[in-house]
Formats: structure tokens, sequence, C-alpha cells
């Protein structure tokens, strides 16, 4: 008939393996974990980013607060350095310069403190990256060893292939844990 596709005859050593259906449904769920591993990897890497973003504009914001310290210091120097017939008329300015350097001063390390603790947030998501991403090569390995049994027809590599696969389960759930 016209239109029909031939199939060719398949050997009779290639006929059909018993593992077939199971090493077949063990790839499919190793290549869900694997999609699963890589979203957790991609989102952590893009809050590893985010925090890296917040902690830079935090040391931006510490480093303005102590410029303006120092502007502040110097205004203070100043009034300080006058003479004495004038330190009636400036002593209520100097006193509020004195209260904003105390200000700025405070202000300093509590933004300090922040960046820091954005940076100790930054550090731990980039260890859970680093285990999503771990995870997720395993989980690719063990995939690709499973797809070599049907190549081969060895039950060892489809064994080899779950090992490393669970390995991979393992390495990636570690990342949901840290703290």
């Amino acid at each position: 008939m016209e239109g029909e596709v031939e199939l060719p005859e398949i050997p009779e050593r290639h006929a059909e393996y018993r593992y077939t259906l199971p090493v077949s449904l063990s790839i499919s769920f190793l290549a869900v974990l694997v999609a699963g591993a890589a979203l957790l990897g991609h989102r952590a890497h893009t809050e590893e980013l985010l925090r890296q973003s917040q902690a830079s504009d935090q040391w931006a914001y510490y480093q303005a607060k102590n410029i303006r310290l120092h502007e502040m210091q110097g205004i203070v120097d100043l009034l300080g350095a006058l003479a004495p017939a004038e330190k009636k008329e400036t002593s209520p300015v100097l006193e509020k310069y004195k209260k904003e350097v105390e200000r700025y001063n405070s202000d300093k390390e509590d933004i300090s403190d922040k960046a820091k603790e954005l940076e100790k947030e930054r550090d731990l998501i980039s260890r859970r990256a680093d285990r999503f991403d771990g995870g997720e090569a395993l989980l690719e390995v063990g995939l690709v060893i499973c797809s070599i049994t049907l190549l081969t027809r060895r039950r060892a590599f489809w064994l080899s292939g779950i090992l490393v696969g669970a390995l991979g389960v393992a390495m990636a759930l570690t990342g949901l844990f840290l703290h």
C-alpha cells in the first residue's frame, strides 16, 4: 500500500529484553529527579545572586554613611578650632554636629552587621546550590549508565545507574537540610 512505512526485521538477538520496561521507567524517574534537582539549583543560584546584590547595596550604604561621618567630623574639628570669642555662638552648632557624628557611627555599625548577615546567607545558599548541582550531575550520570543497560543488556549497568542516581538524590537532599 502507498503511504505505509515498512519496518525492518528485528534480528532475534535484539528481541524483547525483559528489563526494557523497568529500565525505561527507571530512566524516566531519574530524568524527573534531574529536572527537580536542576530547578532547585537554579533557584538557589538566583537567591544567591539576590543576597550578593543586597549585601553590595548595604556596603555601598555603609560607605556613604562613612563619608558623611568624616564630613561631620571635619565640621566638628573646624568648629572646635574657632577662636574662643566665637565659641559662644558656635557651641550649639558644635553640639548638633557631635550628635550627628554619634548617630553616623551607630548607623554604620548596624549597616555593617546587616551586610555581614546577608553575606552569611549568601554563603549558605551558595553551599546549597553546590549540593543541588552535584546531585543533578550524579543523577545525570546515573541516567546515562541506566541507558547503557538497554544497549548492552547487562543488568549491572542498570543497578549501577540506580546506585549513582540514589547518591545524587542523597546529595541534593543534603542541600535542603543545610542551615
